[in-house]
């Protein structure tokens, strides 16, 4: 199996730099030296810290999107199944990490998205995403009578 890149390393440990520290709280520093890589690597391979989050953070959408199609968009499972599955993926990566670091997701939009329009953009597609599949979901389980007709399955989506 081939050796990762400094950029592979760095965008692998700094996701974690970043889900253990916040992006305010993960310093170029901390990431470089978390990935074992000299520090020209990143200025490298990314243009600015910024460029560099927004990497990670589609890094860590395309393990969303996974968990997404496997539960929310799996439409060989009943709906309400679906949905279960989902938010039991959820609970699981948190308890991976002893529920310290939460969703990139939320942190980002907490963190970041006041500093950077670019990544303040990018976490509302995303958020957009997540709920569109959620209403998927639920509008699956409104048509197979799991739910009732009258449920406001954007609002539920939205909530959730």
């Amino acid at each position: 199996m081939p050796k990762p890149s400094h950029r592979e390393k760095l965008l692998e440990e700094g996701l974690k730099v970043i889900l253990h520290h916040g992006y305010n709280g993960a310093s170029v520093r901390d990431i470089v030296r978390a990935a074992a890589v000299p520090q020209g690597s990143f200025t490298n391979h990314f243009t600015s810290k910024e460029a560099f989050a927004q990497e990670v953070l589609d890094r860590y959408f395309l393990l969303v999107s996974d968990k997404i199609e496997k539960t929310l968009r799996n439409d060989s499972l009943p709906p309400l199944r679906r949905l279960r599955a989902w938010l039991d993926a959820q609970i699981d990566f948190l308890k991976l990490s002893k529920f310290r670091s939460g969703c990139l997701i939320g942190n980002f939009t907490m963190d970041a998205s006041g500093q950077s329009i670019s990544i303040r953009h990018r976490l509302a597609k995303i958020i957009k995403n997540i709920e569109e599949s959620v209403a998927y979901c639920l509008k699956a389980a409104v048509d197979a009578g799991e739910l009732p007709a009258s449920t406001n399955v954007r609002e539920i989506a939205s909530f959730v």
